[in-house]
């Protein structure tokens, strides 16, 4: 059994209210087969039970095993979603469910990650999809090596976006989930962000307020630069390994810290990800090589050759994981412009457009702020 969600769902709903207007601002969606692959906590769920009010048929799987919350899915499958999602489902129920998800013949696709699409035009399967929409940076790079079949809007590089979700909320609650998971500050660290795209600049900017000593590692030389120019000291991974405290990655690819880094660490030296992709650090070289304990949940203590490194919520994306992500007025924004995007790709004007990748129109999302 799981609990009542009702409360959870209303409290939630009154602190979105962007969202819940621009829910009641859709068109009557019972002709709308929505496949959605998405993180499945309780921000999402005043999403899809305004969809499910507007008549659309769902179907929820989960661009994130570790980021799913499972009262959430219940509580939207009573309502009458169809979900195949579970925190820490493994990798083979994981992948079974994007087959079963494009079995299911959407009409349409609301991603974060680019998991449906991909396997849509790697399977050859017969193309019932209208339109897609796609929401992070992971997603459109993956979306770079794919030859659409039809139009996929792309709401990740819309500046309320980049501004408001991953440039403050991300970095933002992962500290406050360090905060909370660890009992300890930042206060006499040195705090190593791996990336300066959005996300970094605002993971470095946060860790700093809390006390960190904060230096980045950024491999693109322009935006080192811009580092640089914005007042930080910047290293390389290999240097930084061997004196950090605590290491943040924020770049969306995959074994950024890698065995040799780790290798390197010092003993007691905290990881964490607050990147899309889970595989951002080589995970799968510390359960090789290492006797893993969890003296706090979500602590994974990692120890070999006479030392122990933190890996944090085990490298998946650590806000959500362990924590709530964004606030709710904060992601009130973020999901108001989502609801505007899935107003636009079930139009005829996105029926119409020609296959490919296109930024969402600002004339669409600007009305929901």
């Amino acid at each position: 059994m799981y609990k009542d969600f009702t409360a959870e769902l209303s409290w939630a709903t009154q602190h979105m209210p962007r969202t819940k207007y621009a829910l009641e601002a859709l068109p009557d969606l019972s002709q709308v087969r929505l496949a959605c692959n998405m993180h499945l906590d309780l921000k999402m769920a005043p999403l899809v039970a305004g969809l499910l009010d507007k008549g659309a048929a769902i179907y929820l799987t989960t661009c994130n095993p570790t980021t799913v919350q499972d009262e959430v899915v219940e509580h939207l499958k009573s309502k009458g979603a169809v979900g195949e999602a579970w925190r820490d489902m493994d990798d083979n129920a994981w992948q079974r469910s994007f087959d079963n998800a494009l079995a299911w013949q959407p009409t349409h696709l609301c991603e974060m990650g680019a998991d449906l699409t991909t396997r849509f035009h790697q399977t050859g399967r017969p193309n019932s999809i209208v339109a897609g929409l796609e929401a992070t940076g992971s997603g459109i790079s993956r979306l770079a090596g794919v030859t659409p079949q039809y139009p996929i809007f792309n709401w990740d590089d819309l500046p309320v976006k980049e501004g408001l979700h991953n440039r403050h909320m991300v970095g933002l609650t992962a500290w406050h989930t360090f905060f909370q998971t660890t009992h300890l500050t930042l206060h006499e660290k040195v705090v190593i962000i791996i990336g300066y795209g959005l996300v970094g600049q605002g993971t470095a900017t946060s860790a700093k307020a809390y006390g960190g000593k904060v230096e980045i590692v950024e491999r693109d030389p322009a935006r080192a630069l811009q580092a640089q120019y914005d007042g930080w000291h910047v290293v390389t991974l290999d240097e930084a390994a061997q004196y950090g405290d605590v290491f943040a990655t924020a770049t969306g690819a995959e074994n950024v810290i890698g065995a040799h880094h780790l290798e390197a660490m010092k003993s007691g030296a905290f990881v964490l990800n607050v990147g899309h992709v889970a595989k951002e650090i080589a995970v799968d070289y510390l359960r090789s090589n290492a006797v893993m304990s969890e003296p706090m949940p979500y602590i994974n203590a990692y120890t070999w050759h006479d030392k122990t490194v933190y890996l944090l919520a085990n490298g998946s994306m650590f806000n959500l994981t362990a924590g709530y992500g964004d606030s709710l007025n904060a992601f009130d924004v973020t999901l108001a412009v989502m609801v505007a995007g899935i107003g636009h790709i079930v139009s005829p004007e996105a029926q119409q457009q020609g296959a490919g990748v296109y930024l969402l129109p600002e004339r669409i999302w600007k009305g929901v702020l």
